[in-house]
């Protein structure tokens, strides 16, 4: 959209400015990429590049989406604590072994 508003039309257009304006060379195919699909991820240097180009700024170009919801972590089952000993019971000090 950022182009479009700027009267770039053809990534042909978009690939010269970038060349002239920024020094990037980019392949067709990638300047096609950035027209027609919706990039995962982008180098910082092309991002400053395409704003050099452009002369706009990052968030003109970038646009913030909610990530999707994450699935409800599972619960965690933690075996039961063993139960204390009562206040009128003597706590062992140790064990016998029985004989061999």
């Amino acid at each position: 959209m950022a182009a479009a508003q700027r009267g770039i039309w053809t990534g042909t257009e978009l690939r010269r400015l970038l060349a002239e304006r920024a020094g990037l060379k980019l392949s067709a195919a990638s300047v096609s990429a950035l027209f027609t699909k919706q990039p995962s991820q982008v180098k910082l240097s092309t991002l400053a590049a395409l704003c050099a180009a452009l002369d706009c700024t990052p968030g003109d170009l970038l646009t913030l989406r909610e990530p999707a919801a994450s699935p409800a972590p599972s619960p965690r089952t933690a075996p039961e604590p063993a139960p204390l000993p009562s206040p009128q019971q003597p706590v062992p000090r140790h064990r016998s072994l029985p004989p061999l």
